[in-house]
């Protein structure tokens, strides 16, 4: 009798140990899978900002008959594994459509740009002689067609100038003499402000060389990334809505942490519209920018951006 139930024993011990051994198993899966989720929840909401996927399995109320056993804890960690399993490749679907989003985004205007730069090479090489100084040449103006047509080639001199005269005269000459030239010992802050001035005097073609001059020597500091969106505005401003959407696009997509990388990725949306780009195009530009730093943009805009989605019909 001592014999059987010395067996008996040893029995028990032995069933208790590999259940002991399969809860700690499936506790460790939880654990991973708990840790896994909590890095997507980074990747999916990076910052924070509070907020958490809700879970897909919800508490139900306790329905169980007082006196009848709990579930064994291994089918209870077993059903938070699965629970946990589902909402992990849910997560992980969501990143891949975004990312996936997000290439056809760089593809597109990767394409766009290399289109644009080939049609203005070979708008140079028709361009005519310049004529004599004085009497006005031919300038760089933007197609009046729409679609994907690139600057052409005007016969009269328009608003939109290729570059500035190298010794400006008559009023011109006094407009630059009275915009002033801030000195305040940091050159890229100096630069942009001038920059700026000129802008907003309408001194285009002078306002560009200054900005690209910012952006060109200092791209690391903090105004480059304000004269490179400033530099597409003057594009945009000056009737060249695809020299501006390449200077938006190089703005967001050389320093998407810029102070005005928002902006760009909206003026790049106005130059679309310019450009009479599809509103699929334009709304992608609306969408990236309002996932990428909704928080942050201004309430102007924000305005804008809900009259271009509603002008576009976004969904």
């Amino acid at each position: 009798m001592r014999n059987l139930m010395a067996a008996a024993a040893i029995a028990i011990a032995i069933a208790a140990g590999g259940v002991a051994q399969a809860q700690t198993a499936v506790e460790g899966r939880v654990d991973k899978l708990e840790r896994e989720m909590r890095a997507v929840q980074r990747k999916v909401f990076p910052g924070g900002a509070g907020q958490l996927v809700e879970p897909q399995i919800t508490p139900t109320p306790d329905t169980s008959v007082p006196g009848v056993p709990a579930s064994a804890p291994l089918a209870d960690l077993t059903q938070r594994v699965a629970a946990l399993e589902g909402q992990l490749t849910t997560l992980t679907g969501q990143i891949e459509q975004g990312e996936h989003r997000l290439r056809q985004l760089e593809e597109g205007f990767e394409a766009y740009k290399a289109a644009t730069d080939a049609r203005l090479k070979a708008v140079e090489g028709r361009s005519a002689p310049a004529p004599a100084e004085g009497t006005g040449g031919p300038e760089i103006a933007p197609a009046d067609t729409g679609e994907s047509e690139a600057p052409r080639v005007s016969a009269r001199p328009v608003a939109v100038e290729d570059k500035p005269a190298a010794r400006p005269t008559g009023a011109r000459a006094q407009q630059l003499a009275a915009i002033e030239k801030p000195n305040s010992g940091d050159p890229a802050e100096d630069g942009y402000l001038y920059g700026y001035r000129l802008w907003s005097a309408k001194l285009y073609p002078e306002a560009r060389k200054a900005l690209e001059a910012v952006v060109t020597q200092y791209p690391k500091h903090r105004r480059a990334s304000y004269a490179q969106n400033l530099l597409g505005r003057a594009y945009l401003d000056a009737g060249a809505p695809s020299l501006a959407a390449v200077a938006f696009y190089e703005n967001y997509k050389k320093n998407p942490n810029g102070d005005r990388a928002p902006d760009s990725l909206y003026y790049l949306a106005q130059a679309l519209t310019k450009l009479k780009k599809p509103a699929s195009e334009v709304c992608k530009v609306y969408d990236e920018l309002t996932q990428l730093y909704g928080g942050s943009i201004s309430a102007e805009i924000k305005a804008g951006v809900a009259e271009g989605r509603a002008a576009n019909k976004c969904k």
